[in-house]
């Protein structure tokens, strides 16, 4: 069985698309490696690469891409409504075929040693690859963001697991770690007021006493005068996207807002949407093996 990992980087710019693609670009020709997607967000001022390929591809790929990362963009002029604590704010490994969590883990580590040693730039494992406990969630590692790592980076549980401990003002700082596969998943409100949304993600996300495997936070999207509750569906097996649509839904109508539309950032796993088609249809014994193009994929006659 062929070994497949993936990777998706998160860099801090989605304004100035010509950045963003000589990004893409340092990966693309690299044996072994395929771009899937990437997609930019003016707003969030943020774009979310997606590659896939062999472990070996995969960590030159990861290097390459914030390598260039850290020699075109400059955190000291960034403003976004996405957390953020990095150029390269965040590069997660997710097995995929042929690999285990714990390849994951070393591969992660390996990529994480040479950002901080080649680029200069601190490192800050977390996931399944974090060195210790407090920093396996993304949220407490990259809380105080970009603005609050001379701080943080000061105190002696701050310090991070790779690369130097003094503050990389252009660079800011990185995560990187290993991960199953989420879902970036957002939901527009019809309304401007960004307190709605805050109120409706805390209480969906999981932290807040809402739904399991839920991370949500509100975001403000200027271009388009509303607002969204941003989220990642950390386990959507655990907790299915429509079971997040449905609960702010619930929690919108008690400040008379309605849904406008939902999105999907990068890519998706066909069982995270089968399970919302199910329970939006209503169907009864439906089985993926009953959509075309999976008996397309396989060998099945």
């Amino acid at each position: 069985m062929r070994k497949i990992v993936q990777c998706v980087p998160n860099i801090s710019e989605g304004r100035n698309l010509e950045l963003v693609e000589a990004v893409v670009n340092s990966i693309r020709g690299i044996a072994d490696v395929k771009l899937l997607d990437w997609s930019s967000d003016a707003d969030h001022n943020r774009s979310v690469i997606t590659f896939v390929g062999t472990p070996d591809g995969v960590e030159k790929a990861a290097f390459n891409l914030c390598a260039k990362t850290a020699e075109l963009i400059d955190m000291t002029a960034h403003k976004g409504g996405h957390p953020r604590m990095g150029a390269t704010d965040v590069i997660p490994f997710i097995p995929i075929q042929g690999v285990t969590m714990d390849d994951c883990v070393q591969l992660a580590n390996r990529v994480g040693k040479r950002i901080g040693e080649d680029l200069g730039i601190p490192v800050y494992m977390y996931e399944s690859a974090a060195k210790t406990p407090s920093r396996r969630n993304l949220a407490d590692v990259r809380r105080g963001q970009y603005e609050g790592l001379p701080t943080k980076m000061a105190r002696e549980d701050g310090k991070p697991d790779y690369g130097p401990v003094e503050f990389n003002a252009k660079s800011g700082a990185t995560a990187v770690g290993a991960r199953m596969p989420l879902v970036a998943f957002n939901v527009n409100l019809a309304t401007d007021n960004l307190e709605i949304a805050q109120k409706i993600a805390r209480n969906v996300r999981h932290a807040g006493g809402g739904l399991k495997a839920v991370k949500a936070m509100g975001v403000k999207l200027e271009a388009r005068g509303i607002v969204q509750v941003s989220m990642n569906m950390v386990n959507y097996q655990e907790t299915p996207l429509y079971r997040a649509v449905e609960l702010i839904r619930a929690e919108a109508r008690r400040y008379g807002v309605n849904i406008i539309g939902s999105e999907i950032i990068g890519l998706v796993p066909l069982e995270a949407l089968v399970g919302s088609l199910d329970y939006y249809l209503g169907l009864e014994g439906f089985h993926p093996a009953q959509i075309l193009e999976t008996r397309l994929w396989t060998d099945e006659d």
